[in-house]
């Protein structure tokens, strides 16, 4: 059964999460075809931009609670295996977006947290469930803490109430929330920016944005200026800047 459905066009890769029957909810099998399908993605060079999004009214439930609840001593539960697709969308070499049209619970929040661009609309709800069944946010802490505020953080993971788009863009869950006809003319315009960056250097930034800084000022810029020079130096960062001296897109641009 395909659980993730795939579509590559202008240099987007569109990734479907597909299971609407069962909300969207992550199991080790549509979790493994995510992991498939990230790393066809990652070795297209047609494949420039990701966007992750759902079919049907959520976005995602959280991870299979029918499936963990059935789990033997030795089975992997949905949210070991979530680690590794957190880990994937973290460290991925292109952009990612995620497209959230609906509810979006627990695990589903993980994924959120790992896109480097995530908009919503406005109608959407989220919360973070787990305290309520007995457990904690643990996997998706990793994605998750570095997008919100402290005091968003501990009242939403302590409450486990629900909250909307708006509140979910105050707080740096998404990038933004919008109204539910303009959904897609925001990923579009993203996508459409995002494509006219160099392959390298957006990988490169998005290293840079999840960097440890070094110990001291001057540590932390010798590796700036080090990483600096050798995109400036690179093939792609001597076409970007003749292209724009000659005021000409570049040769990633088609």
């Amino acid at each position: 059964m395909d659980l993730v459905r795939t579509v590559t066009a202008a240099g987007v890769t569109t990734m479907t999460i597909d299971n609407p029957a069962n909300r969207n909810a992550l199991s080790t099998a549509l979790l493994g075809q995510l992991l498939d399908a990230l790393a066809a993605s990652a070795a297209d060079p047609d494949s420039r931009v990701v966007v992750l999004t759902h079919e049907g009214p959520v976005f995602s439930s959280g991870v299979d609670l029918k499936e963990t609840a059935a789990a033997g001593p030795g089975d992997r539960l949905p949210a070991e295996m979530l680690a590794d697709v957190l880990a994937v969308l973290w460290e991925f070499g292109k952009p990612v977006i995620a497209r959230i049209a609906g509810p979006a619970r627990a695990g589903g929040l993980g994924l959120i947290g790992a896109a480097d661009i995530a908009v919503c609309v406005r109608s959407a709800t989220f919360a973070f469930t787990e305290v309520r069944l007995g457990v904690i946010p643990a996997v998706i802490s990793s994605t998750v803490l570095p997008r919100l505020s402290p005091r968003a953080a501990a009242d939403l993971y302590l409450t486990g109430d629900v909250f909307d788009g708006a509140r979910a863009a105050e707080i740096g869950l998404v990038t933004a929330a919008v109204a539910e006809d303009d959904l897609d003319d925001a990923v579009r315009r993203y996508c459409s920016s995002l494509v006219r960056g160099g392959p390298l250097a957006l990988a490169g930034t998005k290293q840079l944005l999840r960097r440890t800084r070094a110990d001291s000022i001057r540590a932390d810029l010798a590796d700036l200026a080090h990483r600096s020079a050798g995109y400036f130096k690179s093939a792609e960062g001597r076409e970007g800047v003749a292209a724009a001296r000659e005021k000409r897109d570049p040769d990633w641009i088609r």
